[in-house]
């Protein structure tokens, strides 16, 4: 197993390059040579050019993304609609020249678990290929146990390792924010590894990091990926 995290979300727009950038600057903060890649994107390279920024990367935008759609459509129908292919031996390249320059590899994800990437061929499977071990990141309210378990027990099913969940977003804590964290881990047997709040500060579509990375390492349990980093 190369050595690495995969960010992937119960859903789209729950927060995989917010957490993902925070995770990389806090990792790159404590002295780790890490690498950064958004393998797909849709609807543009916003988040690839986020996660660089977050680490203060070199490397060519083609390199950390090595697809990038324009339309926001799950990469399958793009390609269906389109007619342009999706050539996923562009992925496993970059991946692999990305792991043999850095020590470590936060990698994400697009929408679910389950999105299409080309035919039968889904997110999860791009994770089996690359065998990575994966953070769930989920919404802190209402629905987000339903969503999260079923992602985790997909992952489970396709025998995916799992490091934990972080919770993204969090702006007022009510009932469902305070019960929701305690109910996923009984479940699902799963370590909550952090709750970001919400901050208006950071916007990945005008690439403004914002309070990031010392949210990140205020608020998730960087240690735990350290010690995951050192076996």
């Amino acid at each position: 197993m190369k050595k690495g995290i995969f960010i992937t979300g119960t859903d789209t727009e729950v927060g995989k390059t917010v957490v993902s950038a925070g995770i990389a600057g806090a990792l790159k903060a404590t002295g780790v040579n890490i690498g950064v890649m958004k393998p797909i994107s849709s609807g543009g390279n916003k988040d690839a050019m986020f996660l660089i920024k977050a680490v203060e990367s070199c490397d060519p935008l083609e390199l950390v993304n090595p697809i990038c759609l324009d339309l926001p459509l799950a990469p399958s129908v793009v390609e269906e609609v389109s007619g342009t292919p999706i050539d996923l031996n562009k992925v496993w390249d970059s991946f692999d020249r990305l792991c043999d320059k850095y020590d470590f590899m936060i990698v994400e994800g697009i929408g679910g678990l389950c999105v299409p990437l080309k035919d039968h061929f889904l997110v999860i499977d791009m994770i089996k290929r690359l065998d990575l071990p994966i953070i769930v990141v989920s919404r802190p309210g209402l629905g987000t146990i339903n969503h999260t378990l079923l992602t985790i027990w997909c992952a489970r099913n396709y025998n995916i390792e799992i490091k934990g969940v972080i919770i993204n977003g969090l702006k007022e804590e009510g009932i469902l924010e305070r019960t929701n964290p305690h109910v996923i881990e009984k479940v699902a047997h799963v370590e909550i590894l952090g709750i970001l709040p919400f901050a208006s500060s950071i916007n990945v579509n005008t690439c403004n990091l914002g309070d990031v990375i010392e949210l990140a390492k205020q608020h998730i349990d960087i240690e735990n990926l350290l010690n995951y980093l050192d076996k």
